[in-house]
């Protein structure tokens, strides 16, 4: 089912990911958020469903995430949207396409619309968190936590079962990818998915979102037993419902 395979973007860079070829068929692109890879049950969902309904489909990893080449600390938001754009002019080209962003992948999501406006025919967000490196890290972290990623260059976070090496350059260009105060005229369907025990990302993140966009057909769900991640099969039951919902109109 998985089926990985390598696109080479440089003579020592490449990135993994999968894909479910059609040449004039509409594309669901799934990104994935900060450190995941995928090989969880997302994008294997994802991939089913778009096998079920024939359409096309790419999930992919960013730089220095799962099996793909490079550092995980040398990465940012904007290498990594750099990667989406790449992998979709080399997969999807000209065909039109969903995008369904988690967490971070919701940012980089966002970022695709600078490039892909017109062959973008709807979004899905799962516990969306643009700009999260500023509002939920870097203003949040103690004075002394700073002081080390100022000094050092890099801090490892502790944020409960997970560890994130967060570097200062990740920081920074960070502060270079706002979107939350942008203004996206679009007559798309943009549906932002958010459990209600995220306990990562405040609803509110969705929102925000859902806001930046002018003449969209919007809609927020909230998952009232719903955790960050939403991959548990009853959500993701949810999350599909919502999908197929966007897709209806489109095909």
């Amino acid at each position: 089912m998985k089926k990985f395979k390598y696109l080479k973007i440089s003579k020592t860079k490449k990135l993994r990911y999968i894909d479910n070829y059609y040449k004039k068929k509409l594309y669901i692109i799934f990104l994935p958020g900060f450190m995941s890879d995928i090989e969880g049950l997302k994008p294997q969902t994802f991939k089913r469903f778009a096998i079920k309904k024939k359409l096309g489909y790419l999930a992919l990893e960013y730089l220095g995430h799962g099996k793909s080449s490079g550092e995980f600390t040398k990465g940012n938001i904007s290498i990594w949207t750099s990667n989406v754009k790449s992998l979709i002019k080399k997969i999807v080209k000209k065909n039109n396409f969903i995008l369904i962003g988690s967490s971070m992948g919701a940012w980089i999501a966002i970022n695709q619309f600078k490039y892909f406006k017109k062959q973008i025919k709807g979004f899905l967000g799962i516990g969306s968190a643009p700009e999260f490196l500023t509002k939920l890290m870097w203003n949040k972290f103690p004075k002394k936590t700073k002081i080390e990623i100022i000094k050092k260059g890099v801090s490892v976070i502790d944020a409960g079962q997970y560890k994130y090496p967060i570097t200062y350059q990740l920081i920074k260009d960070g502060k270079k990818n706002k979107v939350l105060s942008k203004r996206i005229v679009s007559k798309i369907k943009i549906t932002m998915v958010h459990g209600k025990r995220d306990e990562v990302v405040p609803v509110s993140f969705s929102r925000k979102v859902l806001s930046i966009f002018n003449k969209a057909k919007k809609k927020l769900v909230i998952i009232k037993k719903g955790d960050h991640s939403l991959s548990d099969p009853k959500f993701l039951k949810i999350i599909i419902k919502e999908l197929d919902r966007i897709i209806v109109d489109i095909i």
